[in-house]
């Protein structure tokens, strides 16, 4: 087989570069720090899980399959004074329930915010710093979860099943530790385009009501910048436009619960 002198280059190139990258290999810690690279070894990556789990596997959600009239509205980054009051305060006068992904420090800062206000609501996992779980290596992602995890049940009495990784970003070992405290990863479907409506807040009513179809999940959020409040102020009129469309609002749990399993081949699970 004939090789030419560029892939001969290049070749030469690679096997350079590696031999470099493996000589240097034990200083890539001390180089670059808790948030280096995923090379090595690095924060990412999934490596050994501690122990065999049941599963041994993670669902990670976007939307879910289903062929009822079913969507989820969420929330995240709460609970905190500004809006969190007023998201629940709207959810109750619709009687609608929301699954609030909570920032573990948030809530126990601010645990007066929701007690004794989550009846319909479900609560998930944000860790508990809002930190970048895919910059953070399995002990680090670890100590996120466990710590949001008990200020969960201890703040609102439930045990947490679902994980929303800050800003979608997840490496290996966030999947591995997801796995060992048997959680599914949610991610989200449609997210409420604020910046889009900023002068023209009603129009996200209208949006939300083209978009939302059955097994959507909706991201919101209860705190954060001023843009955000295009939702919050809309609240009612949203929950209206999705009722309005013949859909129902449920808990992610229950939307989960309410999935259906795919034809083979549809790279779907129930």
């Amino acid at each position: 087989m004939a090789v030419s002198r560029r892939g001969l280059l290049l070749g030469s190139a690679l096997t350079a570069t590696g031999a470099a990258v493996g000589a240097t290999a034990h200083l890539i810690p001390s180089l670059f720090g808790p948030d280096r690279l995923p090379l090595d070894g690095g924060y990412a990556p999934a490596g050994n899980a501690d122990d065999w789990t049941p599963r041994g596997q993670i669902r990670t959600i976007w939307h879910v399959p289903t062929d009822q009239p079913l969507v989820a509205l969420t929330f995240d980054d709460g609970p905190m004074p500004d809006w969190t009051p007023r998201v629940l305060d709207a959810l109750d006068k619709a009687d609608a329930p929301a699954t609030f992904f909570m920032v573990g420090q948030n809530l126990r800062r601010h645990a007066d915010l929701v007690k004794g206000r989550l009846g319909r609501h479900e609560v998930g996992n944000h860790t508990w710093e809002h930190k970048d779980l895919a910059k953070r290596d399995e002990a680090s992602v670890r100590n996120q979860l466990v710590r949001c995890h008990e200020a969960i049940r201890e703040v609102t009495g439930q045990t947490a099943t679902l994980l929303r990784p800050p800003w979608g970003h997840l490496g290996g070992s966030t999947l591995t530790v997801a796995d060992t405290m048997d959680y599914d990863v949610v991610m989200w479907s449609y997210r409420m385009p604020e910046d889009r409506f900023r002068t023209n807040p009603a129009g996200i009513v209208d949006d939300v009501a083209a978009c939302v179809r059955p097994g959507t999940i909706m991201l919101a959020h209860d705190t954060g910048p001023a843009d955000r409040l295009v939702t919050i102020d809309n609240l009612g009129e949203i929950i209206k436009a999705v009722r309005g469309k013949g859909m129902r609002l449920v808990t992610v749990s229950e939307l989960l619960a309410a999935g259906t399993t795919a034809s083979p081949g549809s790279g779907s699970k129930k």
